[in-house]
């Protein structure tokens, strides 16, 4: 598992450990993807895609294993016809939830008091936004 990490992210490029953590977790889709998990528990992948809509098939896969290769999530394969395969944030996963909901309240903060301060934030956003209030 470390090998992989190591074939993803340069650590001689790394100076601090947020650096790191940006390098594990950044990205378009790894935090939404843990928040989903850590919100509402196990999901399967098409449970995953329907909660993140704009992300496709290849990527949530990708995605997925590099946060399983991390050891953020740990993939169960039901030995069943048709196969079932559902993912978990591990300890690691779960520890990273309360820095996201920080990001998140920030970032609602921030929206509420910056971005959307004169125009409602529905104006901004199309129909598939889905933020929790």
């Amino acid at each position: 598992m470390a090998v992989a990490i190591n074939n993803r992210i340069n650590l001689q490029e790394i100076n601090c450990e947020k650096e790191l953590t940006l390098a594990v977790i950044g990205g378009k889709w790894k935090m939404i993807i843990l928040w989903h998990l850590g919100l509402t528990g196990t999901k399967r992948f098409s449970e995953l895609k329907k909660l993140i809509p704009s992300i496709t098939q290849k990527m949530l896969t990708n995605q997925l294993r590099e946060l399983e290769d991390d050891q953020l999530v740990v993939r169960k394969v039901f030995a069943e016809v048709p196969p079932r395969v559902e993912y978990t944030l591990t300890e690691y996963g779960l520890s990273i939830i309360p820095v996201l909901q920080i990001m998140y309240d920030w970032g609602k903060n921030y929206g509420n008091s910056v971005i959307w301060k004169d125009t409602p934030r529905e104006s901004f956003m199309g129909s598939e936004a889905m933020l929790p209030d």
